[in-house]
């Protein structure tokens, strides 16, 4: 019984998606190289336009090298299997709804989901002046850090805070004014 001679193509290609699944950089791009132009093909054949072609095969390389390991060299060549990955991405790319937004309607759907909370640089200036507010608490004496904690950050009267503190009205008022006279000047470095 006559075996067909091992392919020294279907063999390289085996060896450089298995070193693909260990990370190998340098054996993608070979890979890549020795493959982009025939998968490119099979995408553009399926779909007929390039600019689509392009996309599907950049996702489908990323596919490849996202799942290299699980290539099983007894099932398949390895062509025939990245084949199959391109072909089916393809034909998924012609399922998808072929609506694009434009215009009037684009504006709409993007004023749909518009989200008014606060981004990561909102985030990270407010996390900057929470520092900047402790950081200045913290050089308060204690009953004013403590007058103006109750008052601003549990929403206590100046009469609330007095009667909590078990203190004279006139006192607390003066802690607080004064402690945010302080605040002020640390929160506002050189300004006067």
């Amino acid at each position: 019984m006559n075996h067909p001679a091992p392919d020294p193509l279907a063999a390289r290609l085996a060896e450089l998606l298995a070193q693909s699944a260990l990370r190998n950089q340098r054996a993608f791009a070979e890979l890549y190289g020795l493959t982009a132009a025939k998968l490119f093909g099979v995408a553009l054949r399926i779909l007929r336009r390039r600019d689509w072609a392009e996309e599907v095969l950049q996702e489908c390389y990323v596919s490849i090298w996202n799942h290299a390991g699980n290539y099983a060299v007894q099932k398949s060549a390895p062509l025939t299997w990245m084949t199959s990955i391109v072909r089916n991405r393809s034909l998924d790319w012609l399922r998808r709804p072929q609506h694009e937004a434009t215009g009037e309607e684009y504006d709409i759907a993007v004023e749909a989901w518009r989200d008014d909370s606060p981004g990561p640089l909102e985030h990270l200036a407010a996390s900057s002046e929470a520092a900047a507010l402790a950081r200045c608490l913290g050089q308060l004496d204690g009953k004013q850090r403590q007058s103006i904690m109750l008052a601003f950050y549990h929403g206590l009267s100046h009469s609330e805070v007095a009667g909590h503190m078990k203190l004279p009205l006139g006192t607390v008022k003066t802690w607080v004014r004064r402690g945010l006279e302080r605040l002020k000047d640390c929160l506002q470095p050189g300004e006067t």
